[in-house]
């Protein structure tokens, strides 16, 4: 029931419009009570020979259907408009609070779910609210007006038609109570097949490329028969509940026709009165047909509901603070101090009570083995996490006292592997500043040792990349992620192997490029490649997430194993090079 609640919440700014549509519906439904009883007279009025009170009658019944053709248009079209409203709204609503999650509940979830979420579910809530709601209130309002004109017409009659509608009522219970359930499990099913759909897409050629299609569509096809078999209990519930709910009033309209039938007989009852009578009772019959059928939309919905909720409710985990602190110029002097992380998931702590000062200006390197933590550290800097314990600092001020959007427009990141959008060159540099001119973003592509292999192009900086910028090569992107990275003038540069799908000669470019483009600010580079360790001012080497030294590449060289043989034998070896293989194999 609250999750009920707080979907008709959303309706609260469309108030006018749905308090209209009532209305209309209310009055389209007083012309469809009406047409019974102007039936029954104009019946009456022919059968006494009384032509005039016919024909009055008759023009009666044109003007009441009328009426409602015209309300009924009306109601449906400002149904739409609030139905629309609401659909934008949710969709704005749960769009920007995605957005505002912290980047480790989405390495936690599953895009499909996420899709699925923001697109049956959604439908499902705004179809309901829009129509379906609207719907139950003109069923319940025929059912309403229907039951007080049978009383006045005849009472006796009346109850005696009405009897089986509690029974309909408790069936029609019973059947929400199974439904809700069973409909929240179809929506997850659903939730999954699409999951399951969106990475076969995305890792079409990791199927290819390992000719596994034979497995993805196994993989689709469990989904396709989970979505199946759940929907086939959902189906199972509706075919026995549905049909029973409408057998239900059809007892009573036999006994309209058995004891109405006898009153006619014995003059009781006349004709026009009995056939305005059985009007009423086949109006009451539609709304309780489509009772099972507005309860099941109803539960959809409610189902529905509860998984936007369950997103909704989450607060995210890196907020800005009510007063932030300004961020006050300097040359992006960072500190770390007894810095611990373990993420959601994790059984050790990512990074291990980490102490490490970077002045301003200064370019420091992270070097270590896969899993020592040198990625999670650079994610602390620009507050993709918040560390399980210890302070980071820029400028000397706590992150968590800045606005983290403040924060990371002066911290430009670029991942080992960056995304890039389905859109033009010039477009995804200039993502990182969007009134950049086209001559800020040639100078960054140069920068970067990207603008020759753009200008090659048939489109040059028009190039349209397809998603994911799958059509360009991996050093490709990592380029055009550097130019966009250049292009945002960051205060602090951080280059998670930003080099690593690059050759050799056009690394080299890179580096001197970098050298150039990195000038006075400050640098974290995540690498084990020697051409771009020459970029460091100093070097820490990490293992298990702690600080094992520090120092200049000559300085490491001398009296660091595990730096040796980080840098001589590439990064490609490094899992097996922690201390502690190197322990067991007595290095």
């Amino acid at each position: 029931m609250r999750t009920f609640t707080r979907l008709l919440g959303f309706l609260r700014p469309y108030r006018t419009g749905s308090i209209l549509s009532f209305l209309f519906a209310l009055l389209a439904m007083v012309g469809t009570v009406a047409i019974p009883a102007i039936s029954g007279r104009a019946i009456d009025a022919a059968t006494t020979g009384d032509r005039t009170a016919l024909y009055t009658w008759m023009w009666a019944l044109v003007a009441a259907g009328a009426a409602r053709w015209m309300l009924t248009v009306a109601r449906r079209e400002i149904a739409g408009r609030v139905s629309l409203g609401v659909e934008l709204d949710l969709r704005q609503l749960f769009a920007t609070h995605l957005q505002s999650l912290e980047l480790a509940y989405f390495e936690g979830s599953r895009t499909g779910q996420l899709m699925s979420r923001s697109t049956v579910d959604l439908a499902s809530v705004r179809f309901f609210l829009g129509y379906g709601l609207i719907f139950m209130i003109q069923s319940a309002l025929t059912i309403v007006l229907s039951a007080i004109a049978m009383l006045i017409i005849n009472p006796q009659l009346a109850l005696e038609a009405l009897a089986p509608v509690p029974f309909v009522v408790w069936v029609a219970r019973r059947y929400g109570l199974l439904a809700r359930p069973s409909l929240q499990e179809v929506q997850n099913r659903v939730g999954e097949l699409t999951a399951e759909a969106e990475e076969s897409l995305s890792g079409v050629r990791l199927v290819r490329a390992f000719a596994r299609e034979d497995r993805q569509r196994e993989r689709f096809r469990n989904a396709v028969d989970g979505v199946f078999t759940q929907s086939m209990h959902a189906t199972r519930l509706r075919a026995f509940y549905n049909p029973l709910i409408g057998l239900l009033p059809q007892l009573g309209l036999a006994l309209v026709l058995l004891l109405g039938g006898r009153q006619v007989i014995n003059g009781s009852l006349t004709i026009g009165e009995f056939t305005a009578f059985y009007g009423y009772v086949l109006a009451l019959l539609g709304p309780m047909r489509t009772l099972g059928t507005s309860l099941g939309m109803a539960q959809r919905a409610v189902a529905s509901g509860a998984r936007l909720f369950e997103i909704l409710d989450r607060a995210p985990r890196i907020t800005s603070p009510a007063d932030p602190v300004a961020l006050p110029e300097g040359p992006g002097r960072i500190d770390l101090e007894h810095v611990s992380l373990r993420f959601e998931r994790g059984a050790t702590d990512a990074i291990d009570d980490v102490d490490l000062h970077i002045d301003g200006g200064e370019v420091v390197a992270l070097v270590g083995p896969t899993g020592s933590g040198k990625s999670a550290l650079a994610s602390l800097v620009s507050r993709l996490y918040d560390p399980t314990a210890g302070t980071v600092r820029l400028e000397g001020i706590d992150l968590r006292e800045l606005d983290p959007i403040a924060l990371r427009r002066q911290i430009a990141v670029v991942d080992d592997d960056p995304f890039l959008f389905s859109a033009t060159i010039a477009d995804n540099i200039a993502y990182a500043r969007p009134d950049a001119t086209a001559d800020e973003i040639e100078a960054a592509a140069r920068r970067a040792q990207i603008h020759d292999t753009i200008a090659a192009m048939d489109d040059g900086y028009d190039t349209w990349i397809g998603e994911r910028g799958l059509t360009l090569s991996g050093g490709q992107r990592q380029r055009l992620a550097i130019a966009r990275a250049l292009l945002a003038e960051p205060r602090v540069l951080v280059l998670d192997d930003a080099t690593a799908a690059v050759d050799a000669a056009t690394e080299l470019r890179l580096v001197e490029a970098l050298r150039e483009a990195i000038g006075e600010r400050t640098a974290l580079l995540v690498t084990n490649r020697p051409a771009t360790l020459a970029l460091a001012d100093s070097i820490v080497v990490m293992d298990a997430g702690k600080v094992v030294d520090r120092g200049t590449g000559s300085e490491l060289r001398e009296r660091c194993a595990l730096y040796r043989d980080l840098t001589e034998l590439g990064a490609e070896y490094a899992p097996s090079l922690s201390l502690a293989a190197r322990e067991e194999e007595g290095l």
